[in-house]
């Protein structure tokens, strides 16, 4: 296991970062132990969730079994809902191109290196929710370090140490295997453990010395982020020495085959519906650490009168937190929903009528199992008119798209993505803007019907094949 703490694609570390990221290992040894001497057996579960693209779950087993001739993993960590649903894309474009995918949570083992990603995530996630109660640990505290403080070069150093700590986890598996990682951690470590295979799959459009993982390609999706890992620009006070072509391929957004196959019918009746003044649909999603919840309920409320008219339908993902539903009924008062908690079959079932029908009212969907409360949202768009979402993961998808405030400076950046890729709005802040979006998307329907036409356009172009490309990138060489 060669270090990669010191020099990073050949810029050097003081030694002070250095000595910071070896303090960082130690003291998660510290508190979790060293299982560097462990041996971990690998098996494999069914993921029934995702039956349709024949996935298959790694987890600890007495006796490892053996992968699949065609295998590819996919490695990730939840983190939100977000690297989940990227690595369902990359799964289900593995499937598409005729692999059989296998799914690496490297966050969920009792291991020394998974314990480290949730002690980490914890830590994310608190900051996350306190920059939305707090105006001005927002400002001088968590916006500064998403979009400058990850940005330095610096900071890879400590990460790629501490993913030193996950190696034991890969140590029975064949390190020809292609692997597709979601989350730079989990590229991180299935390099540190001779993985020979890698692409690091770089969720955000702004570039960050957060998501470097030598050793792997990096797979961008946008012009936009290639350059910025091209040069490494403004990841230092001191010019660096960036990427080679080798190290680093722009591949398009990364969608699910699923979402990609039949885009341009379903654009086709977005704009039947839009055109012919039927009730459009908007599919909002919500997450469950609170952040932008003030603003999801003005946008539920400025809906409301429109659903009542027969205007318009609202599809509501909870994901996994049915408190945030709740806590929407407490402030919002009685309202008549359409509930689909922990019924993922009815919910399979309102999507085909969906496909054939007009329908109206407030459509609520909770699911305890994580897979199903990611996969709900990627169930409905193709049937849904409009997202409403922050500008995260989701900024890429191929669906109409009104922005929600960003969570996080880097998110910025996903919303100017989509706003020059005309498949989405420009960010709207704040309940005025917000509500003025709404307001004309409803009214003048030749809008909707033009971001329409431009996703038919971008897909034309490649645009939304990103998933693909990463398949293709790490089976290159076998």
């Amino acid at each position: 296991m060669s270090d990669k703490s010191s020099v990073i694609f050949g810029n050097s570390m003081p030694d002070k970062v250095v000595r910071q990221a070896e303090k960082s290992k130690a003291s998660y040894i510290k508190k979790f132990g060293d299982d560097s001497q462990k041996h971990y057996s690998l098996g494999f579960v069914d993921i029934p969730d995702l039956d349709f693209i024949g996935a298959k779950n790694i987890v600890f087993s007495e006796k490892s079994q053996k992968f699949d001739e065609k295998a590819l993993i996919v490695g990730n960590i939840r983190m939100g809902y977000g690297h989940y649903r990227i690595s369902i894309a990359m799964a289900s474009a593995a499937r598409a191109l005729g692999y059989t995918p296998y799914w690496l949570d490297l966050a969920s083992f009792d291991a020394t290196g998974s314990k480290m990603i949730r002690a980490q995530n914890d830590l994310y996630s608190l900051a996350s929710r306190i920059s939305q109660k707090s105006r001005l640990f927002n400002s001088l505290v968590w916006e500064p370090m998403n979009c400058e403080g990850f940005r330095k070069i610096s900071y890879n150093a400590k990460d790629q140490k501490n993913s030193e700590l996950l190696v034991p986890v890969f140590e029975n598996i064949d390190k020809n295997i292609p692997y597709i990682a979601t989350h730079v951690w989990p590229s991180q470590g299935a390099v540190h453990a001779g993985m020979k295979h890698v692409v690091n799959a770089i969720p955000d459009n702004w570039p960050m010395g957060l998501h470097l993982s030598e050793g792997a390609v990096h797979a961008v999706q946008t012009p936009f982020a290639y350059l910025g890992y091209k040069t490494f620009n403004g990841f230092d006070k001191k010019p660096l020495k960036g990427m080679s072509e080798d190290e680093l391929k722009m591949v398009g957004h990364f969608i699910d085959h699923e979402l990609v196959v039949n885009l341009e019918h379903d654009n086709e009746m977005r704009k039947k519906r839009a055109l012919e003044n039927r009730p459009l649909r908007f599919l909002l999603t919500v997450g469950g650490a609170g952040a932008g919840f003030d603003q999801f309920l003005e946008i539920v409320r400025h809906l409301l009168p429109y659903v009542k008219k027969n205007k318009a339908a609202m599809l509501i993902n909870f994901g996994d937190h049915k408190n945030v539903y709740d806590k929407m009924l407490s402030v919002l008062g009685k309202m008549e929903t359409i509930n689909y908690f922990d019924r993922y079959s009815e919910l399979k079932e309102l999507k085909k009528k969906l496909e054939t029908e007009d329908v109206s009212g407030v459509y609520c969907i909770c699911n305890e199992n994580i897979f199903q409360a990611v996969y709900a949202t990627n169930l409905l768009m193709p049937v849904s008119d409009v997202l409403v979402t922050k500008p995260s993961e989701l900024a890429y998808y191929p669906v109409p798209k009104i922005f929600m405030k960003h969570i996080g400076g880097h998110e910025v950046y996903g919303a100017i993505r989509g706003r020059e890729a005309g498949d989405s709005t420009w960010e709207c802040p704040d309940s005025a803007s917000m509500s003025f979006m709404l307001d004309k998307i409803l009214c003048d329907r030749e809008i909707l019907a033009h971001i329409c036409d431009q996703i038919t356009e971008n897909k034309k172009m490649g645009m939304y094949d990103g998933a693909y490309g990463c398949v293709k990138l790490a089976v290159k060489d076998l």
